[in-house]
């Protein structure tokens, strides 16, 4: 193996090491107050929860889950229309369209 290949190999080993140990705080920010101490669930037999009558949500949950599709899709609809171009840029793409099509048609 070339001398190259393993400074990257050992490279790629440490970079991989690094990204495991990197702190999410926005992560940490989300969690439900009491999850940190809640108890932990009982364990279940797998064949008990695969053979098991199938769980559903409730009307309440369906609202929920439905109201908020509808506030991310109306975010999302006016985040569409919002122009990142800097004041000015618009107006400068049109003229240099036009410029290209005039050397164009020469």
């Amino acid at each position: 193996m070339r001398k190259t290949s393993c400074h990257l190999l050992i490279w790629l080993a440490a970079s991989g090491g690094l990204v495991g140990c990197t702190q999410f705080p926005e992560l940490d920010a989300v969690a439900t107050p009491g999850v940190a101490t809640a108890a932990y669930p009982d364990f279940l037999p797998l064949g008990d929860l695969l053979n098991g009558a199938v769980p559903r949500a409730s009307a309440a949950e369906i609202a929920a889950v439905e109201g908020r599709v509808g506030a991310l899709r109306a975010r999302a609809d006016r985040l569409q229309r919002v122009s990142i171009a800097p004041r000015g840029v618009d107006g400068r793409v049109a003229r240099l369209r036009r410029k290209a099509a005039d050397l164009r048609a020469q």
